[in-house]
C-alpha cells in the first residue's frame, strides 16, 4: 500500500473529497498526464486513467487535470480507472497559452515551491527570471532561484549583481551536478510532504538536478551540444517523482516563451517592488510613465530602481493588463450567452 500522505495527501483534502458526490470511490494524484490518458499514483498502486465523456467535452482545456491534481476514480480491470472528479485546485502554476489572447494551460497544482532553473551559460537572463518570478507569486507559491552549471566558471560576483533585485524576492542557490555539496545545499529546501515544480528554459538541467536529487538516474538527460555549448531540451512531458525520505518532484518541459496569465497586472509591481516606491507618487492612480510626482519615476532617475527593472515592470503590466482584460472579456461573454440560453429555455417552457 502507498502511503499518500508522502504525496501530499491531508485534512483539507480529505474534507474536499468529503464533499464530493463520488466520495466512496478511491482518490489519487495525477503524476504524468500523457496525450489521453493520466498516470494516477493510489494507495493500491499506479493507475492509468482516462476521463468521462462529460469532464473531456465539458471542461475547458485549463479545467482538465494537470500533473500535480487530486482525483477520485473509478477502478476497472488491473490497473485502469476513469477519473470521475477533480478535487478544488490550490497553488497552481499556469502560463498563457501559445498563440491565445487570453487562453492559459495549467503546469501543475497543489505546488509548494517553485524552482526557477537557469544555467550560468548563455541560457542566462534576469529578464526571464523576473517573469517565472511574477507567476509563480502570483499563485501564491513560494519561488527560489537557481543558478545551475556553476562550474562553468562564470563571474559570481557580476552575477549577484545583476540580479540583486530577484535576491531580495526570493533564496538564490548555486548549483552543480559536480559539486555534491551544492545539491546538498538544494536538498535542505524540500522538505517531507511538500511539492516542488522545476520550472526553465530547455537544457537548463532541471532533469538532471532531480536525477542528482534523488541519487538515481529516474529522468533521461541530453549530454552537452557541441555545436552551441548549451543543454539540449529533454523532457517532453510534466512528470512526477517522490523523493526517498522528502518531497516530491516535478519535472517540467523547457519552454521557449513563458507568457502571462496574471488576473490582477498590480501583482506584477509587487514582485518586482515598484510598489515600494509607488506609495510616494502624487496620484493614486499614477501609470508611472510621464505623470507629475512620479515617485517611481523619480527613483529610476535617482539610480534607486534599476532602469532595466522598470522597462522589464512596464512590459510584463503591459502583458498582465492584456491577458485580464482579454480574460474579464471572455468571462462576460460566457456570462451573457448562459443568460441568453436560460432566456430561451424558459420561453420554450413558456409555450
Amino acid at each position: 500500500m502507498i502511503n499518500l500522505n508522502l504525496y501530499g495527501w491531508n485534512e483539507k483534502l480529505k474534507q474536499l473529497k468529503k464533499e464530493s458526490m463520488h466520495r466512496e470511490l478511491p482518490h489519487g494524484r495525477i503524476s504524468i498526464v500523457h496525450r489521453t490518458c493520466y498516470d494516477v499514483v493510489s494507495e493500491n498502486g499506479l493507475f492509468q486513467c482516462e476521463l468521462t465523456g462529460n469532464m473531456m467535452y465539458g471542461k475547458s482545456d485549463f479545467e482538465l487535470p494537470c500533473t500535480g491534481d487530486w482525483v477520485i476514480f473509478q477502478p476497472f480491470d488491473e490497473n485502469k480507472g476513469i477519473i470521475v472528479d477533480i478535487l478544488p485546485r490550490e497553488r497552481t502554476l499556469y502560463r498563457k497559452k501559445s498563440g491565445s489572447v487570453s487562453g492559459k494551460q495549467a503546469i501543475a497544482s497543489y505546488v509548494d515551491k517553485a524552482f526557477i532553473v537557469q544555467s550560468l551559460d548563455n541560457n542566462f537572463n534576469v529578464r526571464r527570471a523576473e517573469r517565472f518570478m511574477v507567476q509563480i507569486l502570483e499563485a501564491n507559491i513560494n519561488p527560489i532561484l537557481v543558478l545551475n552549471k556553476v562550474d562553468l566558471g562564470a563571474d559570481r560576483e557580476k552575477i549577484n549583481e545583476s540580479i540583486k533585485n530577484l535576491a531580495r524576492q526570493m533564496p538564490v542557490i548555486y548549483t552543480s551536478i559536480h559539486q555534491p555539496q551544492t545539491i546538498l545545499q538544494l536538498r535542505e529546501y524540500i522538505t517531507m510532504g511538500e511539492t516542488v515544480v522545476f520550472v526553465g528554459s530547455s537544457g537548463v538541467g532541471k532533469s538532471s538536478l532531480i536525477n542528482a536529487l534523488c541519487e538515481k538516474s529516474l529522468l533521461v538527460t541530453s549530454a552537452i551540444s557541441q555545436s552551441t555549448g548549451k543543454g539540449r531540451h529533454t523532457s517532453t512531458r510534466r512528470e512526477m517523482i517522490l523523493m526517498d525520505g522528502s518531497g516530491v518532484l516535478i519535472d517540467t518541459p523547457g519552454v521557449r516563451e513563458f507568457g502571462l496569465a496574471v488576473d490582477n497586472p498590480d501583482s506584477v509591481g509587487e514582485a518586482l517592488e515598484i510598489s515600494f516606491y509607488a506609495k510616494g507618487c502624487r496620484f493614486n492612480d499614477c501609470e508611472h510613465i510621464n505623470e507629475p510626482g512620479c515617485a517611481v519615476l523619480e527613483a529610476v532617475n535617482k539610480g534607486k530602481l534599476d532602469k532595466k527593472v522598470y522597462d522589464s515592470y512596464l512590459k510584463l503590466r503591459r502583458e498582465a493588463w492584456h491577458f485580464s482584460t482579454s480574460e474579464h472579456e471572455k468571462r462576460k461573454k460566457g456570462k451573457s450567452l448562459a443568460k441568453m440560453v436560460k432566456e430561451v429555455k424558459k420561453r420554450k417552457t413558456n409555450f
